[in-house]
């Protein structure tokens, strides 16, 4: 099992979920997180410029099997990406072991 985290930007945040839907990932946790990049957005606020390099983005953590890494990956990549700096980054882990606590159940059978 793999455990898929990815930041993206929020305003995609629609476009990934119904796209991880489409590959058949029905399930993932996400916050909405402040990080830093290299992305800089700036802002104006009653005709005043000003920068701020806190990055508003959505951190979504994913478990699948590892039959859906690639399709997970792909999703995220085609519906997250806008092509400019700061869409945001994939990050992969091992997952050693699962467990469903309703029922008891252990294994990739958890994410049924």
């Amino acid at each position: 099992m793999k455990k898929i985290e990815a930041i993206i930007r929020k305003s995609k945040f629609g476009a990934v979920k119904d796209a991880l839907h489409e590959v058949g990932v029905n399930f993932f946790s996400y916050w909405d997180v402040t990080g830093l990049g290299n992305e800089k957005e700036g802002h104006v606020y009653r005709g005043v410029s000003y920068s701020t390099s806190d990055i508003q983005r959505r951190y979504l953590s994913i478990v699948v099997n590892d039959s859906f890494e690639e399709v997970t990956i792909k999703a995220i990549l085609d519906a997250g990406s806008t092509g400019e700096v700061g869409d945001g980054k994939i990050f992969i882990s091992n997952i050693e072991e699962t467990y469903r606590i309703r029922t008891g159940v252990k294994g990739g059978e958890t994410l049924n």
